[in-house]
């Protein structure tokens, strides 16, 4: 990826072009990234873009590159959007890079999205990925607090929001990432164990809160939905590991 993004060309082009020797002048701009690579910053932010949900996105330090665990939380509320049949309104709490928002608003055309973060970084970020998808007519921006900036009842509410404890060993890869979007007090739980709580008076009937999680944190975000909602389920990713939760009343 390294190679094929500093010469301009596919990756395919590499293969059909195994033979092509290089000269110094394309090898030094490559050495570049694979020095960079090596301290373990992210390949997303060397290319400066990363596929989700089969989407392009553009992808900068400003923002955490999108994993592919997140799609376990996409695909749900996509699934949710499409059962319903009719016209939704979702929250995307935290978008970041806004990864979310726009891959629900792609799969979902019932689906209008508002879209919140703290980081007016991260929300140029994701301006320019809505707009990339051309979706700039259902998804709405705006910068603030968990729900606080985003108007009206939902009927989604989707957050991928800090939830690593600050004293966990997290790899270089990791720690190359904002750390305004990476850690949380309580051992991680705190801003999604908030969510919880503040989302059942901005949830329309039949609403649904989904919010990613790190299976340390399930017992206390469990414990905040199973307190604030009647109903609770847990949704693994690919690995098997207990990823999103999923709250409604």
């Amino acid at each position: 990826m390294l190679l094929a993004h500093s010469l301009g060309v596919r990756r395919l082009d590499l293969y059909m072009q195994f033979e092509r020797p290089l000269s110094e002048n394309e090898l030094t701009p490559y050495r570049a990234l694979l020095s960079r690579r090596t301290k373990g910053e992210p390949v997303a932010y060397l290319v400066g873009h990363k596929e989700f949900m089969a989407l392009d996105f553009e992808v900068t330090p400003a923002v955490l590159v999108p994993n592919p665990d997140t799609e376990v939380l996409v695909q749900r509320a996509v699934a949710l959007a499409r059962e319903a049949d009719r016209p939704l309104r979702a929250a995307d709490v935290g978008t970041g890079s806004g990864c979310i928002a726009v891959a629900l608003a792609r799969y979902a055309a019932n689906v209008e999205v508002w879209a919140g973060d703290v980081s007016r970084e991260a929300l140029d970020v994701a301006q320019r990925n809505v707009a990339k998808h051309g979706l700039e007519a259902r998804v709405h921006l705006e910068c603030g607090d968990l729900l606080e900036p985003l108007p009206g009842a939902f009927d989604l509410v989707c957050a991928n929001l800090p939830y690593v404890n600050r004293a966990a060993e997290v790899s270089n890869e990791v720690k190359a990432q904002p750390a305004t979007a990476l850690y949380a007090e309580d051992g991680g739980a705190a801003l999604v164990v908030r969510l919880m709580r503040e989302t059942p008076p901005r949830l329309a009937p039949g609403g649904r809160v989904l919010a990613e999680i790190d299976p340390a944190i399930l017992e206390a975000v469990h414990q905040a939905a199973t307190a604030s909602f009647g109903e609770v389920r847990v949704h693994r990713d690919l690995g098997g590991h207990e990823r999103v939760i999923e709250a409604w009343s």
